[in-house]
């Protein structure tokens, strides 16, 4: 059984979300930025290329301080959820590191 019910069938007070087509396909991230001021936290979601010296901006979220909670919330949620499935993520732990390796490691390509 769905959880969706067509238009004409929506419940009183229930949300309608549409997803369209070039939402939906998605955008990879690999680094996520994220700053704030005291009235927004901003997140911006990069994907990077091994030997690739330049990176770019895929997607920014801004979002309230009190909806930033409430996702944080919901991830941690997901993530538990989806460890007792699946065991637990194993983190990158690379003891003389405390950032991201952007350069992946490995070899350089060449054309």
């Amino acid at each position: 059984m769905s959880d969706f019910k067509e238009d004409n069938q929506q419940e009183p007070n229930q949300l309608s979300i549409e997803l369209s087509e070039e939402v939906a396909d998605g955008e990879y991230s690999n680094l996520a930025i994220i700053s704030h001021s005291n009235s927004e936290f901003i997140m911006d979601f990069v994907k990077i290329m091994p030997g690739v010296p330049k990176a770019r901006v895929k997607s920014r979220v801004v979002m309230t301080p009190q909806n930033t909670k409430r996702l944080v919330n919901a991830l941690n949620e997901n993530i538990r959820k989806f460890e007792h499935i699946n065991g637990p993520i194993k983190e990158a732990n690379d003891p003389g590191s405390k950032g991201f390796p952007i350069n992946f490691g490995g070899t350089k390509a060449e054309a």
